[in-house]
């Protein structure tokens, strides 16, 4: 990778669909177009948290989206601490790095959706 203009970007973005729904978008982009993708990122209004990886899985930037408001910041921080780390991610994450797709898409599988009120009152009489 070049250091000027040689962007050669994997860039993912955890999209809020619904509560206890949240999906990794992944894009496989290079020079100018990685910065448009990056952007892109950023600014989709269901954007709960983006992140820019190389390709070599090295995480270069990454922060919360515009909709961060739609989660509670506890859901927030464990998404990001776990992020590198989730399955769904790392595959989404291999099939672009192996150039097999310049986009992929697949539901978040993940033990840190919000529980329901009464799920998260049983466990704590328990």
């Amino acid at each position: 990778m070049g250091f000027f203009g040689g962007k050669d970007w994997n860039i993912i973005a955890i999209i809020y669909e619904r509560k206890d729904l949240f999906r990794v978008n992944g894009n496989r982009s290079k020079g100018g177009d990685a910065v448009k993708a990056r952007d892109g990122a950023k600014t989709h209004p269901r954007t709960i948290f983006w992140a820019v990886f190389d390709q070599k899985r090295g995480f270069l930037e990454g922060e919360a989206g515009k909709g961060q408001q739609l989660v509670s910041d506890q859901v927030l921080q464990r998404l990001k601490k776990e992020l590198p780390t989730n399955p769904t991610v790392n595959h989404i994450l291999g099939l672009l790095e192996k150039g097999q797709l310049p986009m992929a898409a697949k539901p978040l599988i993940w033990n840190g959706y919000p529980k329901e009120e009464a799920e998260a009152t049983a466990e704590t009489e328990n």
